[in-house]
């Protein structure tokens, strides 16, 4: 097996398993609207395909072998390592699940931001969310989410296990909440992110944009007031004013001009009046 077919098997399993089980999802939740929903969401579907195989195969080889050394060089050997081996392994896992999404949640506001927002934008371009709307990142975007969001696990010498399967777990809820149902999770959307609270935050409404940062759980959003009750948005408009593009649209939308006009408006968080 050549270096370069293991991405590439690693892919299409990843996107068969993924697309089997939203598939399912889709049938249940849909039932005779499917068709119209599959029509309206197939060409940023193709989009997003294209986006997450260059970012599949050219993007992540690129950190693969030195994350995979750092993370054996510093495996319980960094400062705090040998605390991990004394606490339950449930208990290791939960915590690396919630300091990646502390870093990760800081990495995505600061995405809203001016500087980053040329790279983010082509996140929330799609119209119609679906569960591949998770891959929509540009290159640089992705190259950014790599480098910033196991670095606290990594420094602090959690165990390789445990950032491993947490990044797993966070990557399988990333494709749910992004799933084109309008699901708040009841009493446990209040403590995870549910694809009603994330569609929220892709909604149109550049203002509320600013709201439901967390990939997986609401803390960081509750605690640094940018959480916002989905419930009355269920549904939502998504996009934004700048629209959506198609593959080579969206890989060289960072260098429009439009992005690097001085007036060019940032995504405001809103006051906690408003959410």
């Amino acid at each position: 097996m050549t270096a370069l077919s293991q991405p590439i098997l690693s892919f299409l399993r990843d996107l068969a398993i993924y697309g089997a089980v939203f598939g399912m999802v889709a049938v249940l939740v849909k039932r005779s609207a499917i068709v119209d929903a599959m029509k309206r969401c197939r060409v940023e579907a193709r989009t997003n395909l294209g986006i997450a195989a260059v970012n599949t195969l050219v993007i992540l080889p690129l950190f693969a072998v030195p994350a995979a050394a750092l993370t054996a060089f510093l495996d319980g050997k960094g400062r705090f390592g040998e605390f991990w081996e004394g606490l339950p392994e449930l208990a290791v896992l939960l915590v690396a699940i919630i300091l990646i999404d502390f870093v990760a949640y800081w990495r995505h506001r600061l995405e809203h931001d001016r500087g980053l927002w040329r790279f983010h934008a082509t996140h929330h371009a799609d119209t119609a969310i679906h569960w591949l709307s998770v891959q929509r990142k540009h290159p640089v975007a992705k190259i950014i989410s790599l480098f910033l969001d196991l670095t606290l696990v990594i420094a602090i010498g959690m165990p390789a296990w445990a950032i491993f399967l947490a990044a797993m777990i966070r990557s399988a809820w990333g494709h749910f909440i992004h799933a084109d149902v309008p699901w708040t999770l009841g009493m446990f959307g209040e403590i995870l992110i549910s694809p009603a609270a994330h569609r929220l935050h892709h909604i149109r409404d550049e203002r509320l944009m600013g709201t439901n940062y967390g990939n997986t759980i609401t803390l960081w959003d509750k605690l640094f007031g940018t959480w916002c009750n989905p419930a009355p948005y269920l549904d939502c408009e998504t996009g934004i004013e700048e629209g959506t593009r198609g593959f080579w649209g969206e890989l060289k939308r960072p260098w429009e001009a439009r992005y690097h006009e001085p007036t060019m408006a940032k995504n405001k968080i809103p006051d906690k009046a408003d959410a």
